[in-house]
């Protein structure tokens, strides 16, 4: 709890007075949306105690404060992974801060792989569940009970408001919006065919590396979530195209275009 205490007053400096309503944590490639911010305050992750700096290209490090639609954000440009040699709770401090700061929902955004030929590269699928492949999870150990529930329950994770606000958002402003069940692997190598079948048979719509653990630590200190994943590839075994990062990147970019329209009207009725 002391880094969450050290990093709310190093944010505090910086942006006296500010209560965040929403954070949002931005995925491989999808920073443009902070640029978008207005009266932003830019503070890297360096300055922050506790906030882990990526290794990835594509993660600014940045925490970007000021409003988006009317709404006082904390963006988090860039996320630390599991892979990056850390532990699943590496997003404890941020996520924590972000509630203690006064936020009341996390909005959390990922690049991921389809399992579904129809939901191709370029588009976005809603979030409604997920499947956790990830070792561990960030709440192993000793419990705060000032913080949240030693045992929290995961049903509507992905706050069933918000799922449907986000459909109907996204019928108004004609976007192709599909949904399913996210499941998250430890990375960072791509998947193999066969693990891409299974997943499959185990009920996945999309895979990818990040966002549960995320999910996990801001149900458990009581921030509603929502999620949507920027589609940038065919899982393995369902495209003749190689994978590649330059690959995530380059359709998250194209993703990123409807993702940050239908961002900034689902704010507008937060």
């Amino acid at each position: 709890m002391s880094d969450v205490l050290s990093a709310i007053q190093a944010i505090q400096a910086r942006a006296p007075g500010f209560t965040p309503k929403v954070g949002i944590i931005l995925g491989s490639g999808l920073g443009g949306l902070a640029d978008q911010v207005q009266d932003a305050i830019a503070i890297p992750y360096s300055e922050i105690p506790g906030f882990p700096i990526s290794s990835v290209h594509g993660h600014a490090g940045t925490l970007v404060l000021g409003k988006l639609s009317g709404t006082n954000v904390a963006v988090f440009k860039g996320r630390v992974h599991f892979y990056e040699g850390h532990g699943a709770g590496i997003m404890s401090v941020p996520v924590r801060a972000l509630k203690a700061l006064g936020a009341e929902t996390l909005m959390v955004t990922n690049a991921a792989g389809s399992l579904r030929p129809e939901v191709g590269p370029g588009k976005l699928m809603l979030i409604t569940d997920h499947i956790n492949m990830i070792p561990g999870n960030p709440l192993i150990g000793a419990n705060d009970d000032a913080i949240g529930p030693r045992f929290l329950p995961m049903a509507g994770a992905y706050e069933p408001d918000y799922c449907e606000r986000m459909r109907s958002t996204a019928k108004k402003l004609s976007i192709e919006l599909a949904e399913g069940t996210y499941i998250a692997v430890p990375g960072p190598m791509f998947e193999t065919p066969a693990e891409i079948r299974m997943f499959a048979k185990w009920g996945a719509d999309a895979v990818g590396m990040s966002t549960v653990p995320e999910v996990i630590l801001a149900r458990h200190c009581g921030l509603k979530v929502a999620a949507v994943s920027a589609i940038t590839n065919l899982g393995e075994g369902l495209s003749d195209f190689p994978l590649s990062h330059d690959q995530t990147l380059q359709y998250a970019g194209v993703a990123a275009r409807d993702l940050g329209r239908l961002v900034l009207a689902f704010l507008e009725g937060i």
